[in-house]
């Protein structure tokens, strides 16, 4: 099976790469993980492969392609772990699932030179894929190397960041859940004391609150209504919660 994540969102690009995979290995399974991440936000996109890939079945190839420096000098990267293959751009976005799972083997993709700079995800990303999955080593597509760029979810204490905004407008970040009732959140210029309900439909009318969310850990919520609109804080700031 290959899993794609980009942050190409519905566009051709998604169908194209699908097109691609589907002329080199024929009958391959090929679903979409998320294909919405916010346009160029690597830390977003790691942050849904992190969470997200254990859930699927051992052997699966992950294409993640969210890769603002398309074209340029960085790595495209093709890496074996104790249980998947992760293919994409060496910057920061597969690196926390990667070493999540452990590291076995990286090679660094061999990069044709008809290959357009604009749009790796079709003529390197997903051809390489799409050989890993129809059982090509790693070592036919490129050359052994090591991960350059590493990508670290911020956390010290009660202090993290916030790893994305969903399309509920749920603000998620990376700190867990410790049982407290109430919590003192300060974000960005934002300063509150946040109730903590069991579930989004238990949380107050009208007003924010936290709850623990799918992954383990808190998201700033508002019941039936957006998060975001009421608490306008990006992807990335660092927010204490305690």
């Amino acid at each position: 099976m290959i899993a794609i994540l980009t942050d190409f969102g519905q566009t051709e690009y998604v169908g194209i790469m699908k097109g691609v995979i589907m002329r080199l290995a024929p009958g391959l399974p090929v679903i979409d993980l998320y294909n919405e991440v916010r346009a160029q936000s690597v830390r977003e996109g790691a942050w849904i492969l992190y969470t997200a890939y254990r859930h699927f079945p051992e052997g699966t190839v992950f294409l993640a392609v969210v890769d603002p420096a398309v074209g340029t000098e960085r790595q495209a990267l093709a890496v074996r772990t104790r249980r998947y293959v992760f293919v994409g751009p060496d910057n920061g976005l597969l690196y926390p699932a990667v070493t999540d799972d452990g590291l076995q083997e990286v090679v660094s993709l061999d990069v044709p030179g008809s290959a357009a700079p604009t749009f790796h995800g079709r003529d390197v990303f997903a051809p390489a894929a799409a050989r890993i999955a129809a059982g090509e080593p790693l070592t036919a597509l490129g050359r052994p190397a090591e991960i350059r760029v590493p990508l670290a979810f911020y956390r010290r204490g009660r202090e993290g960041e916030i790893v994305r905004v969903d399309r509920f407008g749920n603000i998620i970040t990376n700190l867990p859940h410790t049982g407290k009732v109430t919590y003192q959140v300060a974000v960005e210029g934002y300063r509150r004391t946040l109730p903590f309900a069991r579930t989004y439909a238990e949380g107050p009318r009208g007003h924010l609150f936290l709850v623990e969310g799918s992954a383990g850990t808190l998201e700033i919520s508002l019941r039936n209504g957006s998060a975001s609109s009421v608490m306008d804080v990006p992807v990335g700031s660092r927010i204490r919660i305690e």
